[in-house]
């Protein structure tokens, strides 16, 4: 017998479903030939997550953040990070207005649904950490005084890899907070092929509309939350995280925050799939870019030339599957 809290559910799934396809469509009429990217990116926005874009110049990191932020009728800000931004340029300012004699608070660009970094490790470390409380506690404190972030928020950040000039590797502590992180990489002939057409005569992105609205989004978080998550699984994740922390190719493993995102990103993940529950393949699709960005390797592995990605796959092939 379906009860009407069960068929609530299902409505919530349906719908979760449906909107997530709105602005996969709406986000691939810019970002074409990348559906992985663009799933993964709504795979985190659904999990209350962040997501860290990551590759070389012109691969289209800063159009696929626009696109997904322009596909959701909610406040959006743009940071351009330059080394001489100042963490009070993200955060806000408390001003002294002359006309009521006293200092009031002037918002920054952090105060928004999202928040778009471009070019994140262009700025000093300084300038980075003030996104680190909002991110986490999605709250922001000056001069003493707590402001709270509006739901969703979430921070979208693209950034060059170390080796270009100009860049500042990103902090252990601000890695382990996005929850995911995103590499493009080059288009296949075709695409590349389409986005000449599409994007030699105008930017489609002038001409993409909202497809989705804030409350819709919460609305979408809120159904992802219900998502089962069986006792076997949430050990495999555990088995998966310490199996990092051992490894004797990484010197820095993954943080209990890393567990929490990928139960929560697994969630995400099973509801794209119209599901209600998380399988183990869930947890294996995402296992990569969800903890990859977080781990260090250990100076053997540097001269082996293993990455941290090579390792973890290495890991998630060996892991034993939990069993019913």
């Amino acid at each position: 017998m379906v009860t009407e809290t069960d068929q609530q559910a299902d409505r919530s799934l349906d719908e979760l479903v449906g909107v997530a396809r709105q602005v996969s469509t709406a986000v691939q009429t810019v970002i074409s030939g990348k559906p992985g990217a663009v799933r993964l990116a709504l795979t985190v926005l659904l999990a209350e997550g962040h997501v860290l874009i990551e590759d070389v110049p012109g691969v289209g990191k800063t159009q696929l953040a626009k696109a997904l932020a322009r596909s959701i009728d909610c406040s959006v800000r743009r940071v351009q990070f330059t080394p001489d931004l100042l963490p009070s340029d993200i955060t806000g300012v408390n001003a002294y207005n002359q006309e009521l004699r006293e200092f009031e608070f002037k918002p920054g660009p952090i105060f928004a649904n999202i928040v778009l970094g471009d070019e994140i490790n262009r700025a000093s470390p300084k300038t980075q950490s003030a996104l680190l409380e909002s991110m986490e506690e999605r709250q922001v404190t000056v001069d003493g005084s707590t402001y709270q972030l509006e739901s969703p928020f979430m921070v979208i950040a693209t950034q060059n890899p170390v080796e270009m000039e100009g860049t500042y590797p990103l902090p252990e502590a601000q890695r382990d907070r996005f929850m995911s992180r995103i590499s493009i990489g080059y288009p296949d002939r075709a695409s590349e092929l389409a986005m000449l057409d599409a994007h030699g005569g105008g930017s489609p992105l002038d001409e993409l509309k909202p497809v989705a609205h804030a409350s819709d989004v919460r609305a979408l978080v809120a159904a992802v939350r219900d998502v089962h998550v069986s006792v076997p699984i949430r050990q495999y994740i555990i088995d998966l995280v310490n199996a990092t922390r051992v490894s004797a190719e990484l010197r820095l493993g993954a943080s209990p925050r890393a567990a929490l995102h990928l139960l929560r990103a697994s969630r995400a993940h099973a509801a794209l799939d119209e599901r209600d529950f998380v399988i183990p393949d869930d947890v294996q699709a995402l296992a990569v870019p969800v903890l990859a960005h977080r781990l260090l390797p250990s100076a053997e592995a540097m001269v082996g030339r293993e990455m941290p990605d090579q390792v973890l796959a290495g890991i998630v092939q060996r892991l034993p599957l939990p069993s019913r």
